[in-house]
């Protein structure tokens, strides 16, 4: 996620040189072409206007359906941190309620209390890396046993198997009387609302923006690229400056270009770039929160900004 105010021009100009690049060559076409008087006619600038119009209603609907994604991932996450928090004091206080009126042992009930905060805690990290596609799986065995771990770790969704782990393990708790016999029936809701959210998650990550809309509107920008210098070197023509069809040109094909890749990359918030939903970030929260709620002196420290950004 980005941060900062202001924005390096390089960088900017990395994202559109491809763009650029194609109006710089057709902007100098049509200026050789005019000063060789090869060129007979110009293109009225009503049916470039017109072409750009339809554009920018492409672009338009393509940024307001990528911001959409964009938003209801960064909801989904929103849930999962909130959902955790509650997870985890259900956790605590109905294992302490259990302790204090003599149930269970202090040990007992400490080792259920971290092992199935830990767990969550896995949870959060493991759906990091499961959405962006990484491989960085060593950091789970910090949270659980190794031997959990060797039974899910070829799985194809580690998460959902945490999840489940979960569930048993409230079940085991209710046996053990570390839980009472209606816990369940509030603890199951937030269970459930973390394989929601995970669901919301894949569904975007594994459901692209509709292929058409995103064609089209690289189609219509290639042909008002390719045509607008065309329209304008007519204007310019007529004071004697035809080479400022060039400059010009690159200007206004250079907002069309930033605006449609402002969708673009927001179109698959997962994808581990600066502007993705900051999910290590909330992991890290995530992390931090609940560990603090067990009593751990070994916090890890926030997940900062690098230079403006928060992935």
């Amino acid at each position: 996620m980005i941060l900062k105010r202001n924005f390096d021009p390089i960088k900017v100009i990395r994202y559109v040189w491809v763009e650029l690049t194609v109006v710089l060559l057709s902007a100098g076409m049509a200026v050789l072409l005019y000063r060789m008087e090869m060129l007979k006619w110009f293109l009225p600038f009503s049916v470039t206007g017109i072409l750009g119009s339809a554009l920018a209603i492409f672009i338009a609907f393509r940024n307001n359906a990528s911001y959409s994604r964009w938003w209801e991932a960064r909801t989904l996450w929103g849930g999962i941190l909130n959902s955790s928090r509650i997870f985890a004091r259900q956790i605590i206080n109905n294992a302490d309620d259990a302790f204090q009126a003599k149930k269970i042992d202090a040990q007992t009930a400490e080792s259920f209390k971290k092992e199935l905060i830990l767990r969550q805690i896995a949870y959060a990290h493991a759906l990091c890396l499961h959405l962006r596609q990484e491989k960085r799986w060593d950091t789970m065995t910090q949270y659980i046993s190794p031997e959990e771990w060797d039974t899910i770790r070829n799985s194809h969704n580690i998460p959902n198997l945490l999840l489940l782990k979960q569930g048993h393990r409230v079940k085991d708790g209710i046996r053990a009387g570390i839980l009472g016999s209606f816990d369940s029936i509030g603890l199951e809701p937030i269970m459930s609302s973390f394989q929601n959210a995970q669901g919301g998650c894949e569904r975007i990550k594994n459901t692209p923006l509709m292929r058409q809309y995103h064609y089209f509107t690289r189609l219509f920008m290639y042909v008002f690229i390719i045509t607008i210098p065309f329209s304008l070197i007519g204007d310019f023509s007529k004071m004697n400056m035809d080479v400022l069809t060039i400059p010009v040109s690159m200007v206004i094909i250079f907002v069309f270009a930033v605006i449609g890749k402002v969708g673009e990359v927001n179109e698959d918030p997962f994808e581990n770039r600066i502007t993705d939903v900051p999910m290590s970030a909330i992991a890290i929260t995530i992390e931090r929160d609940l560990k603090t709620m067990l009593g751990m002196k070994e916090i890890p420290s926030s997940h900062a900004q690098k230079d403006g950004y928060l992935y």
